[in-house]
């Protein structure tokens, strides 16, 4: 009794102290956890993958929203950008926001540092800041580079090499809006039902609610929510989009049996993975594809168990040269190490459960020590 008499009394700066640990030590220290993938994340995922390597397909990615909203929102973008990378997707971007800009060129930025191969106005394109949100929706409906007319970079948008085969919203046939508020209402109204164009959003959670009507009803094809919705969709990228082997050296198509097989767990650990390992089997096949540096690969490996084990940490600046630029990107793919920026939703959401946990932790033991000290209360 007198324990919870002294927790109803205790001083609400340690309850504060508590949670902001339990956020904190998650996001310092982070932990590996699985993360459930929902239907309207698999979707939007399958949609933009069956576009996969075409020339005539191409999605458009609307930021409409501001620096306030980033912690949300911005992982589902660099998440998606990925995607497109990786698989040969070809996407645009575009703002309605002054603020929005900036956020653009940051998250193309950031995924583009691991994809030196990927090219401004042939694998994407930047549309940048426009105004008449309404108006362009309808254009783009018609001919895009006649709506839009020049990119971010003032490049007349019809002499740019990714507009090949690119007219209307036949072709860039899927379009995602981003927001912190109300989203896919322009696109929605004019590019879906005028057009037909297939429409998706991401959303920060507390505005999931007002979008479900729009999921179930079928105007939208799918929605990501908030960073659990962010935390889905990197899962998937790392699991399909970014996976190489023999039979998929492009990335390997969605498969709901995939996701339940215990063996995909190597790749989702969102703890940092600096061994590569590989079976004798593995190890062969693997420096097979680099003959003329296989002298130099085998002169760093380490044998432990019957494994083939590389520390890439160990691997010195001179000795990644000797390898080559190919052959030292292969070997970190083999560490199934995952960048940090390509999981910080999953990390965010590692937080978010801890602090939920003792949220709710707190509010059960203040309710029994409420009543218990009210039951106390009646007897005196």
């Amino acid at each position: 009794m007198r324990i919870f008499e002294k927790l109803q009394a205790l001083d609400r700066r340690y309850i504060y102290i508590v949670i902001a640990l339990a956020i904190i030590i998650p996001l310092m220290i982070p932990y590996n956890s699985d993360v459930v993938t929902t239907p309207p994340t698999e979707n939007l995922y399958q949609l933009i993958d069956s576009y996969a390597g075409r020339s005539d397909r191409a999605i458009l990615i609307c930021f409409a929203h501001d620096a306030a909203t980033m912690p949300e929102l911005y992982p589902m973008e660099i998440a998606i950008l990925r995607h497109c990378f990786e698989r040969k997707v070809k996407v645009f971007t575009i703002t309605f926001f002054a603020a929005g800009a900036p956020i653009i060129d940051f998250a193309i930025n950031t995924v583009k540092e691991e994809y030196p191969n990927i090219q401004s106005g042939v694998d994407y394109c930047n549309f940048g800041y426009k105004i008449m949100q309404m108006i362009t929706a309808l254009g783009m409906g018609d001919n895009i580079a006649t709506a839009i007319d020049t990119d971010a970079e003032g490049r007349k948008l019809a002499s740019l090499p990714i507009m090949k085969d690119i007219v209307n919203y036949n072709e860039m046939n899927l379009i995602i809006e981003t927001s912190g508020s109300s989203a896919g209402g322009v696109w929605i109204t004019y590019a879906r039902s005028k057009f037909g164009a297939n429409v998706a959003v991401g959303v920060t959670a507390v505005m999931a609610a007002d979008m479900y009507p729009y999921l179930q009803s079928g105007q939208l094809i799918g929605m990501l929510t908030g960073l659990k919705g962010a935390a889905e969709y990197e899962k998937l990228v790392d699991v399909f989009a970014s996976y190489r082997d023999d039979y998929f050296p492009k990335g390997r198509p969605f498969s709901k049996e995939i996701l339940r097989d215990p063996s995909i767990d190597k790749l989702i650990n969102i703890t940092t993975q600096t061994q590569a390992v590989f079976s004798p089997e593995e190890y062969k096949a693997f420096y097979a594809k680099y003959p003329d540096k296989a002298a130099n690969l085998s002169a760093l490996m380490k044998e432990e168990d019957g494994k083939i084990v590389f520390d890439v940490t160990k691997i010195t600046p001179d000795e990644q040269k000797a390898l080559g630029y190919n052959l030292w990107t292969a070997l970190n793919k083999k560490t199934y190490n995952i960048l940090y920026k390509f999981k910080t939703a999953r990390i965010g959401m590692n937080a978010q459960s801890v602090a939920h946990i003792v949220i709710f932790l707190f509010i059960l033991i203040g309710n029994i020590g409420y009543f218990v000290t009210k039951a106390k209360d009646k007897k005196v």
